[in-house]
């Protein structure tokens, strides 16, 4: 079961691949609009909606854009993106918990009927609230973190969202107490809602559970905080979880990407950093007069904006098999596609808009893989010169491309598979 959204989709499908070609049965119980796009990919599918329909709107319509859901949410708190994070806890991380947790509690007893028709043998979670039902069948349960790993917090590191440096903790204890302070309510509400369904209750101030039979999270060991925060034997860190991806460039891109005239460089502020429309036109105009050629994922008003000759886009751009060929990422700082570029050993420019893209933000910076942004108030110059910087920057394309040959070589998805395959025959590390 993953969280409505690309990102623990595809690292679902990437892991559930690899199990269904090891002769396993593996069942989706994603949110009710990706109907049809997991079983076309030879999955099962027992779907549960996560709020009641809109008006109008017939049960399970197969027209709607996969993790609907979450993209309608995140538009309209958008306003939020330009403020600063202490801020966005009130404007945008609360009332995204509080979205997740009306979720959870829609779904139970969804929940209670797929699992009584299923009867797993294990369960896989990549979702950052509990379900309740996930904990209470009798199953080993599975969780997968697909967020920075802040999501494991220690009292050595910066807060999660916060994106506030390591070396500097000024501002750390009055981020947390904000934090506290608007979500205690929150978490007591939904702690007790969790422990009234027969699951047990909730470590303090969190929103889901660890399993005490396998727990995995996905961040490179080049920019992890390992000797900051240990953790337990029944956590594994995945150096990646990249889903290998049908079909290959479309001829239009893959003539784009062979031109020989300058540097070839990804623009992609994920499906929702990408609907903001004039964003991305000050980004396309700025990067126009550099001499580098531009992949450019327009996201859903694609037809709404038109791009220079030295780009090339599309709504949709096939992320992981295009990013063996670019030189640098200018990124929102997501967390799929800030692993994915360590994976294929990418310099980024970070531009982050909510949640756990700030602290991707910073991470990358600090350890000096890439430069952060500040995503509303950079100027034109600002990117280009740090496009300019990581390009010219030849030390650090070696060393991303060796650090992408060792993420590769650890092979995570297949490393998940056998956690999962493990937990299910009780034998978990």
């Amino acid at each position: 079961m993953p969280e409505s959204a690309y990102g623990p989709t595809n690292n679902c499908i990437g892991i559930g691949a690899v199990l269904r070609a090891r002769g396993h049965r593996v069942v989706f119980s994603s949110e009710l609009s990706w109907r049809g796009r997991l079983e076309a990919l030879g999955f099962e599918e027992d779907l549960v909606a996560l709020a009641p329909p809109a008006d109008g709107d017939a049960d399970g319509d197969t027209s709607a854009v996969a993790g609907q859901f979450w993209t309608d949410f995140v538009k309209e708190t958008a306003p939020a993106f330009s403020l600063p994070t202490i801020e966005q806890l009130e404007q945008f991380v609360r009332p995204t918990w509080q979205a997740l947790l009306d979720g959870a509690r829609f779904a139970q007893e969804q929940l209670d009927a797929v699992i009584d028709r299923q009867r797993p043998d294990v369960i896989v979670e990549d979702n950052v609230c509990a379900f309740p039902a996930l904990l209470t069948s009798g199953a080993p349960f599975v969780r997968i973190v697909s967020c920075n790993p802040l999501e494991l917090a220690g009292p050595n590191l910066p807060p999660k969202f916060s994106g506030y440096p390591l070396d500097d903790n000024t501002h750390w204890h009055e981020f947390r107490a904000e934090y506290e302070r608007l979500h205690r309510d929150l978490w007591s509400e939904f702690d007790e809602w969790v422990r009234a369904c027969g699951a047990p209750g909730l470590a303090d101030l969190e929103f889901i559970h660890e399993s005490d039979t396998a727990n995995m999270y996905v961040y490179p060991e080049a920019v992890d905080y390992t000797s900051l925060r240990p953790v337990g034997s029944r956590w594994h860190r995945l150096e990646s979880c990249v889903r290998e991806t049908e079909g290959g460039l479309t001829p239009g891109l893959a003539e784009f990407v062979q031109r020989d005239d300058g540097a070839l460089v990804y623009l992609s502020l994920g499906s929702l950093g990408s609907a903001d429309v004039g964003l991305m036109e000050r980004l396309v105009s700025g990067l126009s007069r550099t001499p580098h050629r531009y992949v450019v994922s327009k996201g859903p008003l694609a037809d709404t904006y038109a791009l220079p000759d030295n780009m090339w886009g599309a709504s949709q751009v096939p992320q992981t098999q295009l990013l063996p060929h670019v030189d640098l990422v200018i990124t929102h700082g997501g967390n799929n596609t800030t692993t994915e570029c360590f994976h294929f050993g990418k310099p980024m420019v970070v531009l982050p808009l909510f949640w756990d893209q700030h602290d991707n933000a910073q991470r990358v910076a600090e350890t000096g893989f890439g430069r952060r942004l500040p995503t509303y108030e950079h100027g034109e110059d600002d990117l280009v010169a740090a496009v300019d910087g990581l390009l010219a920057d030849d030390a650090l394309r070696a060393k991303m491309r060796q650090i992408g040959d060792a993420v590769r070589a650890h092979r995570g998805v297949e490393h998940a598979a056998t956690i999962v395959e493990e937990a299910a025959l009780h034998r978990a590390r």
